[in-house]
């Protein structure tokens, strides 16, 4: 499974790559209220196969029309450029395409033909993203040309206009390490899929795997400190202790607490959450490191039920991710 972002730029790599061109579509700004946020895409090809979403679907429909009747050719080849679009400018087109009051779109569109160079670009950035690697796609307004970018702009805003230049953020998928199989690993998977994250269950006691299983979800026997040394030491990634067992739980929590993860929680009680931390120093970690662990796990919702506990910890994740320390 790829997250959004990921199908969007792989659905266009692949079609370059099979000599066609697609028109790939990107929000600017947004005034009002918004379905989607800055930064997110769609792509279409000149057939009407389409992946991504910039609005509820009525913007869609506009688009994909204007593609049939051939204005948005005819527009991009006045200009040879990208162009944007203003979707919602008088409250007469916000009625008709149905978007919230006030709300309006301002999209870039590009017109991406099957070229060396932009064969090479989207070739580079769907590797990067597959390797959890942060990148962003660098275009040129005033020609179209496009060019890749590393830390410099991801990761700090979704998209940046500078003068003539649109750096444009792109995050790979986002990884969850469960330890433990139990019913509460299971909601907590199943809500973590739903949320585009790609999620492993781990857990090395003999036997437990066996009657655990979430479709799309990987299962591992193996050492979870082993795991989290070789796939979860960067920032999109979480690793969540849910065994209940110190012989599962630290065993990962004392790797995961040195990894540059987004988010390291475990499962427990305040008294059992006191009791591991004054455990964790033995494991050879600092108190700098320690403080960094969510334990009580997940917000505070008065949950009871595994589902409900779920819901909580993935509440915490999902707050922590787009930077909430705190709940």
């Amino acid at each position: 499974m790829l997250s959004s972002q990921q199908q969007i730029i792989s659905f266009v790599r692949e079609h370059l790559l099979h000599e066609k061109s697609v028109w790939l579509c990107t929000i600017l700004k947004t005034w009002g209220s918004s379905p989607r946020p800055i930064g997110a895409m769609m792509a279409c090809t000149l057939d009407g196969e389409l992946v991504g979403s910039i609005s509820g679907g009525c913007v869609e429909e506009d688009f994909l029309e204007e593609l049939r009747e051939g204005k948005l050719k005819a527009l991009y080849q006045s200009q040879a450029k990208p162009i944007t679009v203003i979707y919602g400018e008088t409250e007469a087109e916000q009625a008709r395409l149905k978007l919230p009051c006030g709300g309006q779109l301002h999209v870039l569109l590009e017109f991406l033909e099957p070229s060396v160079e932009n064969k090479k670009v989207f070739d580079e950035i769907d590797s990067a993203l597959e390797r959890h690697s942060t990148t962003s796609r660098i275009v040129n307004l005033s020609n179209g040309k496009i060019t890749v970018g590393g830390d410099d702009h991801a990761r700090k805003k979704a998209l940046v206009i500078e003068k003539e230049t649109m750096f444009h953020s792109l995050s790979p998928m986002y990884k969850l390490l469960l330890l433990g199989a139990g019913d509460v690993a299971k909601y907590v998977a199943e809500i973590a899929l739903a949320l585009e994250y790609q999620v492993t269950l781990c857990d090395p006691r003999p036997n437990y795997l066996d009657n655990w299983s979430v479709q799309g979800v990987e299962t591992s026997s193996r050492l979870p400190d082993d795991i989290v040394r070789e796939s979860y030491n960067n920032p999109y990634s979480g690793i969540v202790a849910l065994a209940h067992d110190p012989r599962v739980d630290d065993m990962a929590l004392m790797e995961a607490l040195k990894t540059e993860a987004f988010y390291v929680g475990a499962m427990g009680s305040e008294r059992t959450s006191a009791a591991r931390r004054e455990r964790l120093p033995e494991l050879g970690l600092t108190k700098d490191e320690i403080d960094t662990l969510h334990a009580p796990i997940g917000i505070e919702i008065a949950s009871k039920t595994p589902a409900e506990i779920a819901i909580s910890i993935m509440a915490e994740i999902t707050a922590v991710r787009h930077g909430l320390k705190s709940i």
